[in-house]
């Protein structure tokens, strides 16, 4: 159980208006990069292939390919540095750690979409 003091501190910094997504969508996250006195946007487009759900720690993995080279980065989903998360797909899995994709290439390593259907 933690302190109360700690526990009022961590509510202080969750962000309130967070983009929902799941394992499997494709996402980019926009986060705040640092050089020497300037600050800028960087966005890092991927599939999530897992999500902690910790309270202030909360965390998503995300992964991408690029020229034949895979990447992963965590991001805290309330940490200041990120800016925003804007869903891309809406990906079709039935688990919820994806970690399976690190061994799969080109066709096997793609990812069903979800498709929604209108409502009369």
């Amino acid at each position: 159980m933690k302190n109360i003091i700690i526990q009022e501190i961590e509510n202080s910094q969750i962000k309130k208006n967070v983009t929902i997504c799941k394992s499997g969508d494709t996402v980019e996250v926009l986060s705040w990069i640092k050089e020497n006195d300037k600050k800028r946007l960087q966005s890092f487009e991927g599939i999530v292939i897992s999500i902690k759900n910790k309270g202030l720690q909360s965390s998503y993995t995300i992964r991408r390919v690029s020229q034949s080279e895979g990447t992963e980065r965590m991001f805290q989903i309330h940490s200041p540095i990120v800016e925003k998360i804007i869903i891309k797909r809406l990906g079709d899995v039935r688990k919820s750690k994806l970690y399976y994709l690190r061994k799969k290439r080109g066709r096997s390593a793609r990812i069903k979409e979800k498709i929604h259907k209108k409502k009369i």
